[in-house]
């Protein structure tokens, strides 16, 4: 006789099955994509296209940096006592509180997660005991880890540093969210599906580390809904000159009347220029244009091996000293606002003090995006740029000519990884579901090689030596002195950037010898910049001259609602706003070459 009594169909447990032997099959499919996933991964390690060592001195480097700080508590048995006392301690915590909530009373110590931390968000983390006391563990376990990092004496700020870091990425990696037996969204999926989100997940994996080449490329967004130059970089224009290093982009005007001067926008090289050109609503360069601006635009090429040799100095020469005299000649205007946006930035100021040391006065005014000058407080990429890790990189660029896209992209993600990595693991390989259509992301994916001479004289010159800053830094045959460059700068840094950390562009000012407005933008190195004054998000903040310390600037700084944009208008047009007919593309001069936004910009790591 059925123990159900009141009619009603039985529930079925949230976490079992409705069909097993469908289970079962899309289990074992499962398990042969996994399969698939392990050969795509061995094989060009077998092959040796991609070295086994490269992990192994990752592995190494992070066990070496790590037990630099186990050295600190196991040379001393009672401090090392008092750590494991302090974990076994809230770990008992835990078991009390679990036992409390058993009978039924509201437990008296309990570890939630920090403010933003989004992992936890489903209600079985806090309603179910286990899983409640599982995330409680997992904290208390994590958070003690960093402490005996932050607490290891003795310990130079390089080394506490990349502790921190990795030790930061290790509780990341092993959060109970990133398994599919210890996620309650992924067990209900399972159950759900009968493991049908597994056997897609797997396959989702196999494809994805078939595309990195043994590494994993991990999808952010869904490629196939997105095209440069049919709903990415749309805005009109024409290529009308081009190099071995860059094409020139030449926009056409939609306003009658345009400012005197033109605008050359340097874009960083690490990434394409289109995220400045996403979609028209989103386009700081479609903006600029409607404001009356004639605007150039550097496309960098995607170098490969024939681009080896090619530095810092053919890249400013080549690059921004040429585009120059391709407007002149466009334009017939000598005078023009530059604008460079982070690594761009770096090569701007570097410009700008080589064309001080040699008489150029041609760029009127510098604009710079989250870009960093001084490199003491660069965040977390330092942790990439030490002297180990850089010969490893320059041994792996000496045998291709340049630096694979992707070793870059990790990087970044890494910076980021709760938001950039693991929740597209559990999305994309565990739940088994194709990520969203995202134009920002898919933009992420679009990595660029790095040419070896540029990549090796940035991460020295710049992250390790930190000489631009300091007037150390030689380019061209001309040592380069910031101080001589006494034009109006503008400066933007954001709030929450990773990569050009807000207090380390605030710095950076200080180098330069003439009038800087320094203004903070919410958000971070993208979405800060890429904000469009009709979305009215986020917000900046003005202060004046970027003196004294950066908090105390920040604490008197005023906040305005909405984008930097208009702001930043205002400040170009009170420099010098004159006008004249517009310009068309080439100017009658140049010969366009193809439509905007180019073939270079197309070429795919």
């Amino acid at each position: 006789m059925s123990g159900n009594t009141d009619g009603k169909a039985p529930v079925k447990p949230p976490y079992l099955a409705s069909d097993p032997e469908l289970f079962a099959r899309n289990l074992a499919r499962a398990i042969e994509e996994g399969g698939r996933a392990l050969a795509a991964f061995l094989k060009p390690r077998d092959s040796g296209e991609s070295p086994a060592t490269e992990l192994a001195e990752q592995s190494q480097e992070v066990l070496r940096t790590i037990g630099r700080v186990g050295e600190y508590w196991a040379s001393d048995p009672s401090r090392l006592i008092e750590a494991q006392t302090r974990l076994w301690g809230n770990y008992l915590s835990i078991w009390s509180g679990a036992l409390r909530r058993a009978s039924g009373e509201e437990p008296e110590h309990r570890i939630e997660p920090r403010a933003g931390d989004r992992r936890f968000g489903d209600p079985e983390w806090s309603e179910n005991p286990i899983f409640d006391s599982l995330k409680q563990l997992y904290l208390a376990t994590s958070r003690w880890m960093e402490e005996l990092v932050d607490e290891a004496e003795g310990l130079d700020p390089a080394t506490r540093h990349k502790a921190r870091f990795y030790i930061d990425q290790i509780n990341n990696a092993l959060a109970p969210t990133n398994f599919a037996l210890t996620n309650p969204e992924v067990l209900r999926e399972t159950a759900s599906t009968n493991a049908e989100n597994l056997a897609r997940g797997m396959r989702m994996l196999a494809d994805d580390i078939e595309a990195g080449k043994g590494g994993l490329r991990i999808r952010h967004s869904d490629h196939t809904q997105f095209r440069v130059g049919h709903n990415l970089a749309t805005t009109p224009g024409k290529v009308i000159d081009q190099n071995e290093i860059c094409q020139i982009i030449q926009y056409q005007p939609t306003t009658e009347k345009v400012l005197k001067r033109p605008l050359l926008i340097v874009p960083p090289w690490i990434n394409k220029f289109y995220v400045l050109d996403l979609t028209p609503e989103k386009s700081l360069i479609r903006w600029a244009i409607g404001q009356g601006h004639t605007v150039f635009v550097i496309s960098w090429v995607n170098p490969d091996e024939r681009h080896a040799g090619k530095s810092f100095d053919h890249y400013m020469d080549e690059g921004i000293l040429h585009a120059l005299d391709v407007i002149e000649r466009a334009t017939r205007e000598r005078k023009v606002n530059a604008v460079g946006y982070c690594v761009g930035g770096t090569l701007l100021a570097i410009a700008l003090a080589f064309a001080a040391a040699a008489g150029d006065d041609r760029i009127a005014s510098a604009t710079f995006l989250t870009t960093q000058i001084d490199f003491e407080h660069a965040g977390d990429l330092k942790v990439f740029a030490d002297p180990e890790r850089i010969d490893a990189v320059e041994a792996r660029m000496r045998k291709a000519g340049y630096l694979e896209g992707g070793k870059m992209a990790t990087a970044f993600n890494l910076l980021r990884s709760n938001e950039l990595i693991w929740p597209y693991v559990v999305n994309n390989y565990l739940k088994g579901k194709e990520p969203f259509p995202f134009d920002l992301l898919y933009w992420n994916a679009d990595a660029t090689r790095m040419p070896a001479a540029n990549h090796s004289f940035y991460l020295r010159s710049c992250y390790l030596e930190n000489r631009l800053s300091r007037g150390e830094m030689e380019v061209g045959g001309r040592r380069l002195d910031l101080r001589e460059v006494t034009i109006p700068i503008y400066s933007l840094a954001t709030r929450e950037d990773h990569i050009a950390p807000a207090r380390s562009v605030f710095l950076g000012c200080r180098a330069f010898g003439g009038p800087v407005r320094f203004v903070l933008a919410g958000s971070g190195h993208i979405a800060g910049v890429v904000n469009p004054p009709d979305r009215r998000k986020y917000q900046y903040w003005t202060g004046g001259e970027p003196v004294g310390d950066y908090d105390e600037w920040l604490a008197r700084a005023e906040e305005h609602p909405g984008s930097w944009w208009p702001d930043w208008q205002a400040w170009i047009e009170g420099l010098d706003d004159a006008r004249v007919r517009r310009r068309r593309p080439g100017g009658g001069k140049l010969k366009p070459i193809e439509d905007a936004p180019g073939s270079y910009v197309q070429v795919r790591a």
